[in-house]
């Protein structure tokens, strides 16, 4: 039995009779107390350091200990948290779980609290992804509550039933993707800076923050056929961890894009592949609202989803991923190689596919890129040239 059931365990003994035979006055009966508590161990300090002392630690409000809890999170050793988890984690307890729950202490929070704090964010309008992901940071907060043994002071058996834990329905979800028409036309985007960044990662199925942490050199191979993944960028800045530890590869490609890669680089030998005038890497969201959303406005594109002209950057990787799987020939080990997926089972495991780089190369060339990349006429007229023809024509 746990802690934090023995505290809610009601316990009686009989004394004495209060008349007749075996009736003791008041000092007998508190004699009689004394011995019945020694009995039971209620009064030991071992009965104190298992169930006293953990009530006493622990009798605190589920917003206090989900402010240690968010801050040993963020600091732990053991499977590091990336920044933006801990800025989503943030979120959610100042906008949901504290104003909900804060007041509660933790042993309260229960199935029964969670099924009210679950009509409350249904009645906000939260989607059901969300409100799953905000339940599961409730469940992780009440079990980091452990004794100086690490076992669970409140463990919980949470039913999802009870609570009415709304079901994700995955055919709702926005996940767009884009048609290979789609990608031939952001392959024209007036742009140079954001049209090779809409082919690199519709012929690639990179992640935006992978193609924005590029680096000229370090991250490419001296023909561009082949780009190393070792980093990515985020809201303008470097971070020296990928999503997942599969994301950490290199992706071969094919030697049309590779050419424009080469041509768009020039003379440049080092800095970011996308960078900034402050040779910082580009921001996504501007990527995304300056120049993805208007060429899908201006190219006629419908969000099945939403009904809108908008997609966010991650429909570039399932295209990819779509083109890959269902109209090439594409090894899955290779293809599972090329996206960063995490192996399904002891056969990907023992792929070393990426060992093989001649083998990944040869069917970057065989696979393509799923859309046509036509190349941009613009006339380059010298300026020497233009003056000296206006000359004679006047």
């Amino acid at each position: 039995m746990s802690p934090g059931q023995e505290k809610r365990t009601l316990k009686r003994a009989k004394i004495c009779p209060i008349s007749g035979p075996g009736k003791l006055n008041k000092s007998e009966r508190q004699r009689r107390c004394r011995e019945i508590i020694a009995a039971s161990g209620a009064d030991t300090e071992e009965y104190f350091n298992k169930v006293v002392r953990p009530q006493q630690k622990h009798g605190v409000t589920f917003s206090k200990h989900a402010e240690e809890w968010f801050t040993s999170a963020g600091s732990r050793k053991r499977k590091p948290v990336a920044r933006s988890t801990i800025q989503f984690w943030r979120g959610c307890l100042d906008n949901w779980l504290k104003p909900n729950l804060g007041d509660l202490l933790l042993s309260d929070v229960n199935n029964g609290a969670v099924k009210r704090l679950v009509s409350v964010m249904s009645s906000g309008g939260l989607s059901p992804k969300t409100i799953t992901t905000y339940i599961q940071v409730v469940k992780s907060v009440v079990a980091s509550a452990t004794n100086e043994n690490g076992e669970e002071l409140f463990p919980r058996k949470w039913n999802a039933e009870f609570i009415d834990l709304p079901l994700v329905d995955r055919s709702k979800q926005n996940t767009p993707s884009f048609t290979a028409e789609v990608m031939a036309g952001l392959a024209k985007w007036k742009y140079p800076q954001a049209r090779m960044v809409f082919i690199l990662c519709g012929a690639t199925g990179m992640r935006i923050g992978e193609a924005l942490g590029l680096e000229i050199g370090k991250h490419t191979s001296p023909d561009f056929r082949t780009i190393c993944i070792a980093q990515k960028a985020r809201h303008c800045t470097i971070e020296d961890r990928l999503k997942t530890k599969n994301a950490a590869r290199e992706v071969d490609i094919h030697s049309s894009v590779a050419e424009l890669l080469r041509e768009y680089v020039g003379d440049r030998r080092s800095g970011f592949l996308f960078e900034s005038r402050k040779s910082k890497p580009l921001s996504s969201s501007n990527i995304v609202k300056r120049h993805l959303h208007p060429a899908l406005e201006k190219l006629g594109f419908i969000n099945p989803i939403t009904g809108t002209a908008k997609a966010g950057s991650h429909a570039f990787r399932r295209f990819r991923n779509t083109y890959l799987k269902n109209h090439t020939a594409c090894p899955s080990g290779l293809f599972k190689y090329w996206l960063g997926h995490a192996p399904a089972d002891m056969s990907d495991v023992y792929d070393k596919v990426k060992y093989d780089v001649a083998f990944r190369r040869e069917w970057a060339e065989k696979c393509g890129i799923g859309f046509d990349l036509l190349p941009l006429v613009v006339p380059n007229v010298p300026k020497k040239e233009s003056s000296s023809a206006t000359s004679v024509a006047a």
